[in-house]
């Protein structure tokens, strides 16, 4: 992965995800966060930390992106999300708008 095309997401343990940018970019939030205009630290360092989200649901919204990118396209394939995580991810897609 070259680094130009790549975001950094950083969940409120530390722990760093690497992901592509066009995976990233299912996210409004993140999209937003990434090309509005300004100076905003998280467009000119590819980097964006959430505080309130943990690595384990952070983890699963990662691979949501690149689902999402990979079946979007309209052929019909459940997202597998365990039970335990639905309250945290609900409210973490809410603040991600995806």
């Amino acid at each position: 992965m070259k680094k130009e095309g790549t975001v950094k997401l950083i969940s409120a343990e530390g722990f760093e995800f690497l992901i592509h940018k066009d995976a990233a970019m299912v996210s409004q939030t993140i999209r937003y966060m990434l090309t509005s205009p300004g100076n905003f630290a998280e467009s000119q360092h590819r980097e964006v930390t959430f505080p309130e989200i943990s690595t384990t649901i952070l983890e699963k919204i990662c691979q949501y992106f690149y689902w999402n990118l990979q079946f979007a396209s309209g052929k019909e394939t459940e997202f597998p999300i365990e039970p335990e995580l639905t309250l945290e991810l609900m409210m973490a897609a809410n603040y991600l708008h995806t």
